[in-house]
């Protein structure tokens, strides 16, 4: 088991910048791959950005590369969304989630944090 707690949403003008953290407690091993994943009123849950804990693989959803960036501190067992260019679209709930392997992040094989908020003005 593991527990994750978000922290870093809020209001943004479009074309801003966010930070999101997300700090893992518990099984070190529950939490081997971390990452993002968003959803907006009325559309399913959108995978966002993911690592490892080596960063031998990351991934992308297409709608963020190169604008957003995932990354860990492995000692603090804390990943991060570094979120830049930010659109109108961005608009929603970013849930962190964690696995013991990258291909469990995608069943339910996974833990959820609860979710943190992220507005894009325009």
């Amino acid at each position: 088991q593991v527990q994750l707690v978000e922290s870093g949403g809020g209001l943004v003008q479009a074309g801003g910048s966010l930070r999101l953290s997300c700090a893992a407690s518990g099984r070190t091993v529950s939490s081997a791959t971390m990452g993002w994943f968003r959803q907006a009123p009325g559309k399913e849950r959108e995978f966002v950005a993911a690592r490892n804990w080596s960063g031998s693989i990351t991934g992308y959803g297409d709608s963020v590369k190169g604008r957003f960036t995932i990354s860990r501190d492995n000692v603090k067992n804390t990943v991060y969304l570094q979120m830049n260019s930010l659109r109108p679209e961005d608009k929603a709930v970013y849930y962190c989630a964690a696995a013991y392997s990258y291909a469990n992040l995608f069943t339910e094989a996974r833990s959820w944090g609860q979710g943190t908020q992220v507005n894009v003005s325009s």
